[in-house]
């Protein structure tokens, strides 16, 4: 069945089914560290893991796009907003499991990267420094393989849990012939064939995601895969070693990483490069577009300056893609998501 656009009256199951976790056009800009972008046609709040399962399943059952929000980084809301149902994942349980080796710590999908590690850190449990000081979620993290300083989800992680659609083609005379089932199961970090920056969810996303139409791309879509939770490896060290470390690292992202609202890493480091260093050697550092602002700290930075809006920030980003691609040939590739419609002429 192909997604179709909300209407007040494809919502109104949504209104029954969710009642006051509920919103009709809510903004996203507040829930994004960028603070741009326009509205949601509806968003849902998922408070725990159940209720993001519950969220996500009667979702699969409706012919309406959709996509799961957590801590707002690395995503550009098109200012028309989005054009289907936010499911803004607040599920942040934390629990660390320290009698049985190796020892872990398992952590719903909402919960913050960054905040986990500060966690971790005051049991004197180490394999998470390289996270500090991170504002995306476990969720965003795994799929998107997230790192700094050295390390990685992948580095870390030994199983997620999954929640994924099954569709089959039922040979029972009493079901529909075409039947959607949610299965809901543990991935070993193996199955999410890690490589930089990326999944075999995440690579599946792309592959799905996009809905072209004349003159204009639309990033509308219903994923196939949910991460409910991870469970990520630890080792017992000093506290004065893994603080030591942590501090280390949030120095380095103080003096490299500007302050404010931004996405984080606009672009992926091509091979054997980085991207802020191409950015700045082409002169950009400091340019702006309307009240968006390629940083003067680091390149691959793009700051909100208060009022910017998403299209600001698009066209800087085609102007920085098109700038290094015609001084070093290089075609740099987004790392942030892209949420909503776009005009296909801004495409390079």
């Amino acid at each position: 069945m192909g997604l179709v656009s909300p209407t007040a009256e494809n919502l109104q199951p949504l209104q029954v089914a969710f009642g006051a976790r509920l919103r009709i056009d809510a903004p996203l800009a507040r829930y994004t560290t960028a603070r741009v972008g326009g509205p949601a046609k509806a968003l849902v709040f998922a408070e725990c893991v159940s209720e993001l399962v519950d969220t996500v399943k009667r979702l699969w059952e409706l012919p309406l796009p959709f996509v799961i929000l957590g801590g707002g980084s690395n995503v550009l809301v098109s200012d028309a907003g989005f054009q289907g149902v936010v499911v803004l994942n607040r599920a942040r349980q934390v629990h660390f499991d320290l009698k049985r080796e190796p020892l872990t710590v398992w952590a719903a999908s909402g919960a913050k990267l960054g905040l986990i590690a500060r966690q971790a850190a005051t049991r004197g449990l180490s394999g998470l420094e390289w996270a500090a000081g991170i504002p995306g979620t476990i969720g965003g993290a795994v799929v998107g393989n997230a790192g700094a300083h050295g390390g990685d989800i992948a580095g870390n992680l030994l199983m997620a849990e999954i929640l994924h659609r099954s569709e089959t083609n039922s040979p029972l005379k009493n079901e529909p012939i075409h039947t959607t089932k949610a299965i809901q199961e543990l991935w070993p970090v193996e199955h999410f064939e890690y490589s930089y920056r990326s999944s075999s969810i995440k690579r599946h996303q792309h592959m799905q995601m996009a809905q072209k139409t004349e003159g204009e791309l639309a990033y509308i879509h219903q994923p196939q895969e949910i991460v409910l939770a991870a469970i990520l490896r630890l080792n017992r060290t000093s506290k004065e070693l893994i603080q030591k470390k942590m501090e280390e690292n949030l120095a380095i992202r103080r003096k490299t990483q500007p302050p404010g609202a931004s996405l984080g890493s606009m672009f992926k480091n091509p091979p054997a490069d980085y991207a802020g260093r191409l950015v700045e050697a082409a002169g950009l550092k400091g340019a702006c577009i309307g009240d968006a602002e390629i940083s003067q700290l680091h390149a691959n930075f793009f700051i909100n300056r208060g009022k910017a809006t998403a299209t600001d920030v698009w066209e800087l980003i085609q102007l920085a893609r098109r700038t290094v691609a015609e001084k070093f040939g290089v075609s740099l590739e987004l790392e942030i998501e892209l949420l909503g419609t776009w005009n296909q002429e801004h495409f390079v």
